[in-house]
Protein backbone atom coordinates (compact mmCIF):
# COMPACT_ATOMS: atom_id res chain seq x y z
CA UNK A 1 0.00 0.00 0.00
CA UNK A 2 1.32 3.44 -0.93
CA UNK A 3 1.23 6.34 1.52
CA UNK A 4 -1.37 8.91 0.62
CA UNK A 5 -0.01 12.36 -0.27
CA UNK A 6 -2.27 15.24 0.75
CA UNK A 7 -0.23 17.83 -1.17
CA UNK A 8 -1.21 18.32 -4.84
CA UNK A 9 1.35 17.34 -7.41
CA UNK A 10 2.19 19.57 -10.36
CA UNK A 11 -0.64 19.79 -12.91
CA UNK A 12 -3.06 17.71 -10.85
CA UNK A 13 -5.81 18.64 -8.46
CA UNK A 14 -5.94 17.27 -4.97
CA UNK A 15 -9.08 15.62 -3.62
CA UNK A 16 -10.68 17.31 -0.65
CA UNK A 17 -10.34 14.18 1.50
CA UNK A 18 -8.91 10.69 1.07
CA UNK A 19 -11.25 8.07 -0.45
CA UNK A 20 -13.20 5.97 1.96
CA UNK A 21 -11.89 2.55 2.84
CA UNK A 22 -13.38 -0.40 0.89
CA UNK A 23 -14.12 -1.98 4.23
CA UNK A 24 -16.24 0.97 5.34
CA UNK A 25 -18.15 0.85 2.03
CA UNK A 26 -19.08 -2.81 2.47
CA UNK A 27 -22.74 -3.40 3.54
CA UNK A 28 -21.46 -6.18 5.78
CA UNK A 29 -19.56 -3.77 8.06
CA UNK A 30 -21.60 -0.59 7.66
CA UNK A 31 -24.27 -1.44 10.28
CA UNK A 32 -22.30 -3.83 12.51
CA UNK A 33 -22.24 -1.58 15.57
CA UNK A 34 -25.91 -0.61 15.70
CA UNK A 35 -29.10 -2.55 15.84
CA UNK A 36 -30.99 0.28 14.22
CA UNK A 37 -28.69 0.40 11.25
CA UNK A 38 -27.19 3.79 12.23
CA UNK A 39 -23.83 4.52 13.99
CA UNK A 40 -24.02 5.40 17.71
CA UNK A 41 -24.28 9.13 18.47
CA UNK A 42 -20.97 10.94 19.36
CA UNK A 43 -20.51 12.86 22.58
CA UNK A 44 -20.04 16.65 22.63
CA UNK A 45 -16.33 16.31 23.47
CA UNK A 46 -15.77 13.90 20.57
CA UNK A 47 -17.56 16.18 18.11
CA UNK A 48 -15.58 19.24 19.32
CA UNK A 49 -12.28 17.36 19.01
CA UNK A 50 -13.24 16.20 15.49
CA UNK A 51 -14.08 19.79 14.42
CA UNK A 52 -10.75 21.15 15.73
CA UNK A 53 -8.77 18.32 14.13
CA UNK A 54 -10.52 18.83 10.82
CA UNK A 55 -9.79 22.57 10.92
CA UNK A 56 -6.10 21.99 11.64
CA UNK A 57 -5.80 19.39 8.87
CA UNK A 58 -7.34 21.78 6.36
CA UNK A 59 -5.08 24.67 7.55
CA UNK A 60 -1.77 22.87 7.64
CA UNK A 61 0.23 26.16 7.58
CA UNK A 62 -0.64 26.74 11.21
CA UNK A 63 1.80 23.98 12.15
CA UNK A 64 4.65 26.28 11.12
CA UNK A 65 3.68 28.76 13.85
CA UNK A 66 2.59 26.30 16.52
CA UNK A 67 6.06 25.97 18.16
CA UNK A 68 6.50 29.74 18.28
CA UNK A 69 3.05 30.22 19.76
CA UNK A 70 3.78 27.56 22.38
CA UNK A 71 7.10 29.11 23.42
CA UNK A 72 5.62 32.62 23.56
CA UNK A 73 2.78 31.38 25.72
CA UNK A 74 5.19 29.68 28.14
CA UNK A 75 7.38 32.78 28.43
CA UNK A 76 4.45 35.03 29.21
CA UNK A 77 3.09 32.47 31.67
CA UNK A 78 6.40 32.22 33.53
CA UNK A 79 6.82 36.00 33.60
CA UNK A 80 10.33 36.04 32.17
CA UNK A 81 9.67 38.58 29.46
CA UNK A 82 10.74 42.05 30.57
CA UNK A 83 10.22 45.34 28.81
CA UNK A 84 12.35 47.36 31.24
CA UNK A 85 14.73 49.79 29.56
CA UNK A 86 16.83 50.66 32.62
CA UNK A 87 18.55 48.78 35.44
CA UNK A 88 16.19 46.65 37.52
CA UNK A 89 16.73 45.80 41.15
CA UNK A 90 14.97 42.52 41.71
CA UNK A 91 12.89 42.25 44.89
CA UNK A 92 10.96 38.99 44.80
CA UNK A 93 7.65 38.63 46.59
CA UNK A 94 8.53 35.11 47.59
CA UNK A 95 10.21 34.35 50.92
CA UNK A 96 13.80 35.57 50.78
CA UNK A 97 16.48 32.87 51.05
CA UNK A 98 18.35 32.84 54.40
CA UNK A 99 21.20 35.33 54.38
CA UNK A 100 19.93 37.43 51.47
CA UNK A 101 18.53 40.32 53.55
CA UNK A 102 20.34 42.65 55.97
CA UNK A 103 18.91 41.74 59.40
CA UNK A 104 21.95 42.42 61.59
CA UNK A 105 20.21 45.24 63.53
CA UNK A 106 17.47 42.84 64.62
CA UNK A 107 20.09 40.30 65.71
CA UNK A 108 21.96 42.95 67.68
CA UNK A 109 18.76 44.06 69.42
CA UNK A 110 18.21 40.46 70.53
CA UNK A 111 21.81 39.88 71.69
CA UNK A 112 22.51 43.25 73.28
CA UNK A 113 21.11 42.45 76.76
CA UNK A 114 23.36 39.40 76.89
CA UNK A 115 26.37 41.46 75.75
CA UNK A 116 25.70 44.20 78.30
CA UNK A 117 25.53 41.66 81.12
CA UNK A 118 28.83 40.01 80.11
CA UNK A 119 31.38 40.95 82.76
CA UNK A 120 34.12 38.55 81.67
CA UNK A 121 37.65 39.93 81.45
CA UNK A 122 39.36 37.22 79.41
CA UNK A 123 42.41 38.28 77.42
CA UNK A 124 41.02 37.27 74.03
CA UNK A 125 43.96 38.78 72.16
CA UNK A 126 46.30 36.24 73.77
CA UNK A 127 43.95 33.26 74.06
CA UNK A 128 41.92 33.28 70.84
CA UNK A 129 44.68 31.37 69.00
CA UNK A 130 44.55 27.96 70.68
CA UNK A 131 47.63 26.62 68.89
CA UNK A 132 50.70 28.79 68.57
CA UNK A 133 53.05 28.31 65.63
CA UNK A 134 56.15 26.46 66.84
CA UNK A 135 57.74 25.20 63.63
CA UNK A 136 60.25 28.03 63.40
CA UNK A 137 60.73 31.57 62.23
CA UNK A 138 60.50 32.60 58.60
CA UNK A 139 63.43 34.68 57.44
CA UNK A 140 63.32 37.11 54.50
CA UNK A 141 65.36 35.93 51.53
CA UNK A 142 66.00 39.42 50.10
CA UNK A 143 69.66 40.05 49.46
CA UNK A 144 70.92 43.33 48.13
CA UNK A 145 73.31 43.16 45.23
CA UNK A 146 76.87 44.34 45.78
CA UNK A 147 77.96 44.13 42.15
CA UNK A 148 78.09 47.11 39.85
CA UNK A 149 75.44 47.70 37.20
CA UNK A 150 76.18 47.37 33.47
CA UNK A 151 75.46 50.16 31.02
CA UNK A 152 71.77 51.04 30.92
CA UNK A 153 69.60 50.02 27.97
CA UNK A 154 67.49 53.18 28.26
CA UNK A 155 64.90 54.94 30.41
CA UNK A 156 61.48 53.68 31.51
CA UNK A 157 58.82 56.18 32.57
CA UNK A 158 55.66 54.75 34.19
CA UNK A 159 52.42 56.35 35.31
CA UNK A 160 51.04 54.76 38.47
CA UNK A 161 47.25 54.99 38.68
CA UNK A 162 44.77 54.24 41.46
CA UNK A 163 44.93 54.80 45.20
CA UNK A 164 47.85 54.46 47.61
CA UNK A 165 48.33 50.71 47.41
CA UNK A 166 47.51 50.31 43.73
CA UNK A 167 50.24 52.88 43.13
CA UNK A 168 52.50 50.86 45.42
CA UNK A 169 51.92 47.83 43.20
CA UNK A 170 52.95 49.88 40.18
CA UNK A 171 56.15 51.05 41.89
CA UNK A 172 57.21 47.52 42.85
CA UNK A 173 56.47 46.21 39.35
CA UNK A 174 58.32 49.12 37.74
CA UNK A 175 61.42 48.38 39.84
CA UNK A 176 61.23 44.70 38.86
CA UNK A 177 60.80 45.40 35.13
CA UNK A 178 63.51 48.06 35.02
CA UNK A 179 65.97 45.83 36.86
CA UNK A 180 65.20 42.80 34.70
CA UNK A 181 65.60 44.80 31.47
CA UNK A 182 68.71 46.59 32.78
CA UNK A 183 66.94 49.91 32.30
CA UNK A 184 67.00 53.17 34.24
CA UNK A 185 63.74 53.87 36.06
CA UNK A 186 62.43 57.41 36.26
CA UNK A 187 60.72 58.13 39.60
CA UNK A 188 57.10 57.05 38.88
CA UNK A 189 54.52 59.71 38.20
CA UNK A 190 51.23 59.42 40.12
CA UNK A 191 48.11 59.75 38.00
CA UNK A 192 45.36 61.96 39.42
CA UNK A 193 42.17 59.89 39.78
CA UNK A 194 38.60 61.20 39.91
CA UNK A 195 37.74 58.87 42.83
CA UNK A 196 40.72 59.38 45.16
CA UNK A 197 41.35 62.95 44.02
CA UNK A 198 44.85 63.09 45.53
CA UNK A 199 47.45 65.22 43.66
CA UNK A 200 50.36 64.00 45.85
CA UNK A 201 53.72 63.35 44.21
CA UNK A 202 56.03 60.43 44.92
CA UNK A 203 58.23 62.39 47.32
CA UNK A 204 55.24 63.61 49.34
CA UNK A 205 54.24 60.06 50.24
CA UNK A 206 57.55 58.15 50.18
CA UNK A 207 61.11 58.99 51.20
CA UNK A 208 62.53 59.54 47.72
CA UNK A 209 66.21 59.72 48.68
CA UNK A 210 65.98 56.53 50.74
CA UNK A 211 64.23 54.77 47.85
CA UNK A 212 67.01 55.63 45.38
CA UNK A 213 69.80 54.80 47.86
CA UNK A 214 68.37 51.42 48.84
CA UNK A 215 68.13 50.25 45.24
CA UNK A 216 71.35 51.81 43.90
CA UNK A 217 73.13 48.48 43.38
CA UNK A 218 70.10 46.77 41.82
CA UNK A 219 68.30 49.35 39.68
CA UNK A 220 69.32 52.76 38.43
CA UNK A 221 66.74 55.36 39.45
CA UNK A 222 66.67 59.02 38.41
CA UNK A 223 64.28 61.88 39.07
CA UNK A 224 64.22 63.24 35.51
CA UNK A 225 65.18 62.17 32.01
CA UNK A 226 68.35 63.86 30.67
CA UNK A 227 67.72 66.86 28.43
CA UNK A 228 69.65 65.47 25.43
CA UNK A 229 67.08 62.64 25.21
CA UNK A 230 63.98 64.75 25.81
CA UNK A 231 65.16 67.22 23.16
CA UNK A 232 64.21 64.65 20.51
CA UNK A 233 60.62 64.79 21.81
CA UNK A 234 60.35 68.57 22.19
CA UNK A 235 60.69 68.10 25.96
CA UNK A 236 57.16 66.69 26.01
CA UNK A 237 56.72 63.26 27.65
CA UNK A 238 53.45 62.69 25.78
CA UNK A 239 55.49 62.51 22.55
CA UNK A 240 57.43 59.52 23.87
CA UNK A 241 56.28 56.12 22.57
CA UNK A 242 53.69 54.70 24.99
CA UNK A 243 53.13 50.98 25.47
CA UNK A 244 49.54 49.93 26.20
CA UNK A 245 50.34 46.73 28.03
CA UNK A 246 47.67 44.19 28.97
CA UNK A 247 47.06 43.45 32.63
CA UNK A 248 49.10 40.62 34.13
CA UNK A 249 51.52 40.38 31.21
CA UNK A 250 54.42 37.97 31.64
CA UNK A 251 58.01 39.13 32.07
CA UNK A 252 58.73 37.42 28.76
CA UNK A 253 56.46 39.93 27.03
CA UNK A 254 58.70 42.69 28.34
CA UNK A 255 61.87 41.01 27.10
CA UNK A 256 60.39 40.06 23.70
CA UNK A 257 58.36 43.20 22.93
CA UNK A 258 59.29 46.09 25.22
CA UNK A 259 63.07 45.65 25.30
CA UNK A 260 63.61 45.94 21.49
CA UNK A 261 61.68 49.22 21.44
CA UNK A 262 63.60 50.44 24.47
CA UNK A 263 66.93 49.72 22.72
CA UNK A 264 65.67 51.54 19.63
CA UNK A 265 64.21 54.65 21.29
CA UNK A 266 66.33 54.77 24.48
CA UNK A 267 63.17 55.84 26.35
CA UNK A 268 59.68 54.39 26.58
CA UNK A 269 56.56 55.29 28.49
CA UNK A 270 54.09 52.81 30.03
CA UNK A 271 50.74 54.28 31.02
CA UNK A 272 48.75 53.09 32.85
CA UNK A 273 50.95 50.66 34.74
CA UNK A 274 48.82 49.18 37.58
CA UNK A 275 48.83 45.37 37.57
CA UNK A 276 50.74 45.18 34.29
CA UNK A 277 53.10 42.41 35.45
CA UNK A 278 52.05 38.86 36.22
CA UNK A 279 52.35 37.57 39.79
CA UNK A 280 53.87 34.41 38.34
CA UNK A 281 57.42 35.59 37.69
CA UNK A 282 60.94 34.12 38.05
CA UNK A 283 62.79 34.50 41.38
CA UNK A 284 64.98 37.34 40.07
CA UNK A 285 61.85 39.43 39.39
CA UNK A 286 60.20 38.53 42.71
CA UNK A 287 63.37 39.49 44.60
CA UNK A 288 63.28 42.98 43.12
CA UNK A 289 59.57 43.32 43.93
CA UNK A 290 60.12 42.38 47.56
CA UNK A 291 63.21 44.55 47.85
CA UNK A 292 61.22 47.55 46.67
CA UNK A 293 58.15 46.85 48.79
CA UNK A 294 59.64 45.86 52.14
CA UNK A 295 62.92 47.79 52.22
CA UNK A 296 63.03 50.62 49.69
CA UNK A 297 59.51 52.04 50.11
CA UNK A 298 59.49 53.99 53.35
CA UNK A 299 56.90 56.67 54.03
CA UNK A 300 58.05 60.27 54.02
CA UNK A 301 59.18 61.79 57.33
CA UNK A 302 55.91 63.71 58.03
CA UNK A 303 53.81 60.56 57.54
CA UNK A 304 56.21 58.27 59.43
CA UNK A 305 56.50 60.67 62.36
CA UNK A 306 52.75 61.02 62.88
CA UNK A 307 52.24 57.29 62.33
CA UNK A 308 54.74 56.43 65.05
CA UNK A 309 53.09 58.90 67.44
CA UNK A 310 49.68 57.29 66.87
CA UNK A 311 51.11 53.77 67.39
CA UNK A 312 52.54 54.89 70.74
CA UNK A 313 49.18 56.39 71.74
CA UNK A 314 47.33 53.21 70.77
CA UNK A 315 49.68 51.13 72.93
CA UNK A 316 49.14 53.55 75.79
CA UNK A 317 45.35 53.23 75.46
CA UNK A 318 45.80 49.42 75.45
CA UNK A 319 47.70 49.22 78.74
CA UNK A 320 45.05 46.86 80.14
CA UNK A 321 46.07 44.41 77.39
CA UNK A 322 49.84 44.91 77.79
CA UNK A 323 49.86 47.46 74.98
CA UNK A 324 48.25 45.06 72.47
CA UNK A 325 45.49 46.27 70.19
CA UNK A 326 43.45 45.07 67.22
CA UNK A 327 43.37 46.95 63.94
CA UNK A 328 40.34 46.69 61.65
CA UNK A 329 40.32 47.75 58.02
CA UNK A 330 36.70 48.73 57.38
CA UNK A 331 35.44 49.46 53.87
CA UNK A 332 32.06 51.10 54.36
CA UNK A 333 32.63 54.39 52.57
CA UNK A 334 29.84 55.71 50.36
CA UNK A 335 31.59 54.79 47.10
CA UNK A 336 32.28 51.22 48.31
CA UNK A 337 28.66 50.69 49.38
CA UNK A 338 27.42 52.16 46.10
CA UNK A 339 29.71 50.03 43.94
CA UNK A 340 28.67 46.83 45.76
CA UNK A 341 24.96 47.40 44.87
CA UNK A 342 24.04 45.90 48.25
CA UNK A 343 20.92 47.03 50.12
CA UNK A 344 21.02 47.80 53.84
CA UNK A 345 18.41 49.35 56.14
CA UNK A 346 18.49 52.98 55.05
CA UNK A 347 15.29 52.85 53.02
CA UNK A 348 14.52 55.43 50.34
CA UNK A 349 17.25 57.85 51.50
CA UNK A 350 19.87 55.14 51.10
CA UNK A 351 18.60 54.32 47.61
CA UNK A 352 18.80 57.97 46.52
CA UNK A 353 22.31 58.34 47.99
CA UNK A 354 23.58 55.19 46.31
CA UNK A 355 22.05 56.02 42.91
CA UNK A 356 23.68 59.45 43.02
CA UNK A 357 27.06 58.03 44.12
CA UNK A 358 27.04 55.42 41.34
CA UNK A 359 26.28 58.04 38.73
CA UNK A 360 29.03 60.34 40.03
CA UNK A 361 31.73 57.70 40.18
CA UNK A 362 30.80 55.31 37.36
CA UNK A 363 28.60 57.28 35.00
CA UNK A 364 26.49 54.90 32.94
CA UNK A 365 28.01 51.68 34.33
CA UNK A 366 24.98 50.85 36.46
CA UNK A 367 22.31 52.30 34.17
CA UNK A 368 22.86 50.14 31.12
CA UNK A 369 19.74 49.04 29.29
CA UNK A 370 18.28 45.86 30.75
CA UNK A 371 20.84 45.48 33.55
CA UNK A 372 19.48 43.47 36.47
CA UNK A 373 20.93 43.91 39.98
CA UNK A 374 20.13 41.26 42.61
CA UNK A 375 21.22 42.52 46.05
CA UNK A 376 20.15 39.29 47.75
CA UNK A 377 22.39 37.17 45.53
CA UNK A 378 25.29 39.60 46.09
CA UNK A 379 24.91 39.27 49.86
CA UNK A 380 24.67 35.46 49.73
CA UNK A 381 27.84 35.41 47.66
CA UNK A 382 29.74 37.28 50.39
CA UNK A 383 30.30 40.41 48.29
CA UNK A 384 28.58 42.96 50.53
CA UNK A 385 30.83 45.22 52.64
CA UNK A 386 30.46 44.46 56.34
CA UNK A 387 28.83 47.25 58.32
CA UNK A 388 30.48 48.50 61.55
CA UNK A 389 27.71 46.68 63.41
CA UNK A 390 28.53 43.37 61.70
CA UNK A 391 32.25 43.76 62.47
CA UNK A 392 31.34 44.27 66.12
CA UNK A 393 29.05 41.23 66.20
CA UNK A 394 31.79 39.08 64.65
CA UNK A 395 34.47 40.18 67.11
CA UNK A 396 32.19 39.79 70.15
CA UNK A 397 31.25 36.34 68.89
CA UNK A 398 34.95 35.44 68.70
CA UNK A 399 35.46 36.34 72.36
CA UNK A 400 36.73 39.93 72.27
CA UNK A 401 35.00 41.93 75.01
CA UNK A 402 34.41 45.59 75.84
CA UNK A 403 37.92 45.99 77.21
CA UNK A 404 39.52 45.27 73.81
CA UNK A 405 41.30 48.22 72.21
CA UNK A 406 40.55 48.62 68.51
CA UNK A 407 42.07 50.90 65.89
CA UNK A 408 39.68 51.44 63.00
CA UNK A 409 41.33 52.19 59.64
CA UNK A 410 38.82 53.62 57.22
CA UNK A 411 37.81 56.47 55.01
CA UNK A 412 34.66 58.46 55.72
CA UNK A 413 32.01 55.95 56.83
CA UNK A 414 28.69 56.25 55.04
CA UNK A 415 26.04 57.68 57.39
CA UNK A 416 28.63 57.29 60.15
CA UNK A 417 26.57 58.63 63.04
CA UNK A 418 23.98 55.87 62.61
CA UNK A 419 26.22 52.99 61.52
CA UNK A 420 29.07 53.58 64.00
CA UNK A 421 26.89 53.86 67.10
CA UNK A 422 26.45 50.10 67.76
CA UNK A 423 30.15 49.35 67.19
CA UNK A 424 31.11 52.00 69.76
CA UNK A 425 28.57 50.50 72.19
CA UNK A 426 30.21 47.08 71.85
CA UNK A 427 33.80 48.43 71.93
CA UNK A 428 33.98 51.76 73.78
CA UNK A 429 37.82 51.78 73.56
CA UNK A 430 37.72 52.03 69.75
CA UNK A 431 39.95 54.70 68.21
CA UNK A 432 40.49 56.18 64.75
CA UNK A 433 43.29 58.43 63.51
CA UNK A 434 40.88 61.35 63.83
CA UNK A 435 40.31 60.45 67.49
CA UNK A 436 43.99 59.79 68.30
CA UNK A 437 45.41 62.88 66.58
CA UNK A 438 44.51 66.51 67.06
CA UNK A 439 43.06 68.59 64.24
CA UNK A 440 46.36 70.48 64.02
CA UNK A 441 48.34 67.24 63.64
CA UNK A 442 46.08 65.97 60.85
CA UNK A 443 45.76 69.28 59.02
CA UNK A 444 48.72 68.73 56.60
CA UNK A 445 47.21 65.41 55.46
CA UNK A 446 43.50 66.14 55.67
CA UNK A 447 42.76 66.71 51.98
CA UNK A 448 45.02 63.94 50.67
CA UNK A 449 43.44 60.50 50.69
CA UNK A 450 46.69 58.61 49.98
CA UNK A 451 48.56 60.31 52.81
CA UNK A 452 45.69 59.60 55.22
CA UNK A 453 45.69 55.95 54.08
CA UNK A 454 49.45 55.80 54.73
CA UNK A 455 48.87 56.84 58.36
CA UNK A 456 46.25 54.09 58.74
CA UNK A 457 48.69 51.61 57.16
CA UNK A 458 51.40 52.46 59.72
CA UNK A 459 49.15 51.97 62.76
CA UNK A 460 47.73 48.70 61.38
CA UNK A 461 51.21 47.36 60.64
CA UNK A 462 52.15 47.42 64.34
CA UNK A 463 48.90 45.95 65.74
CA UNK A 464 48.77 42.58 67.50
CA UNK A 465 45.86 41.40 65.33
CA UNK A 466 44.76 42.68 61.93
CA UNK A 467 41.15 42.24 60.73
CA UNK A 468 40.35 42.62 57.04
CA UNK A 469 36.71 42.89 56.00
CA UNK A 470 36.53 43.47 52.24
CA UNK A 471 39.76 42.60 50.42
CA UNK A 472 41.61 44.90 48.06
CA UNK A 473 45.17 46.20 47.81
CA UNK A 474 45.40 47.70 51.32
CA UNK A 475 44.89 44.43 53.26
CA UNK A 476 46.88 42.38 50.77
CA UNK A 477 49.94 44.57 51.19
CA UNK A 478 49.49 44.62 54.97
CA UNK A 479 49.21 40.83 55.17
CA UNK A 480 52.52 40.41 53.36
CA UNK A 481 54.23 43.26 55.20
CA UNK A 482 53.14 41.94 58.62
CA UNK A 483 54.40 38.46 57.78
CA UNK A 484 57.72 40.01 56.79
CA UNK A 485 57.70 42.17 59.89
CA UNK A 486 56.79 39.35 62.35
CA UNK A 487 58.83 36.53 60.84
CA UNK A 488 55.85 34.99 59.05
CA UNK A 489 53.60 34.67 62.09
CA UNK A 490 51.34 37.73 62.11
CA UNK A 491 47.84 37.23 63.46
CA UNK A 492 45.15 37.97 60.90
CA UNK A 493 41.37 37.53 60.80
CA UNK A 494 39.85 37.08 57.35
CA UNK A 495 36.11 36.35 57.76
CA UNK A 496 34.10 34.09 55.47
CA UNK A 497 31.35 36.53 54.55
CA UNK A 498 29.18 33.86 52.94
CA UNK A 499 28.88 32.12 56.29
CA UNK A 500 28.52 35.40 58.15
CA UNK A 501 25.55 36.36 55.93
CA UNK A 502 23.74 33.21 57.11
CA UNK A 503 24.70 33.74 60.76
CA UNK A 504 23.58 37.37 60.84
CA UNK A 505 20.22 36.34 59.38
CA UNK A 506 19.62 33.74 62.11
CA UNK A 507 17.70 35.39 64.93
CA UNK A 508 17.77 32.16 66.95
CA UNK A 509 21.48 32.25 67.78
CA UNK A 510 22.62 33.51 71.16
Amino acid sequence: MHAYNRLPSSGQSSPQSPPSSPVSRSPRYRHRGSKSGRPPPKSLAQRLAWIILSFLLKRQGIFLFAPLLYIAGMLFYMGTVSFDVGPVIKHTLRRNPPGSVYRSPQLYAKLRPEMDSDNSSADAISTIWKHSYKVGEWRPCINKSSDGLPESNGYIFVEANGGLNQQRTSICNAVAVAGYLNATLVIPNFHFHSIWRDPSKFGEIYDEEFFVKTLENDVRIVKTVPGYIMERFDYNMSNVYNFRIKAMSSIRYYTDTVLPKLLEEKIIRISPFANRLSFDAPPAVQRLRCLANYQALRFSDPISSLGEVLVARMKSFSSNNSGKYISVHLRFEEDMVAFSCCVYDGGENEKLDMDAARERGWKGKFTKRGRVIRPGAIRLNGKCPLTPLEVGLMLRGMGFDRSTSIFLASGKIYDSERYMAPLLEMFPLLQTKEMLASAEELAPFQNYSSRMAAIDYTVCLHSEVFVTTQGGNFPQFLLGHRRYFYGGHSRTIRPDKRKLALLFDNLNIG
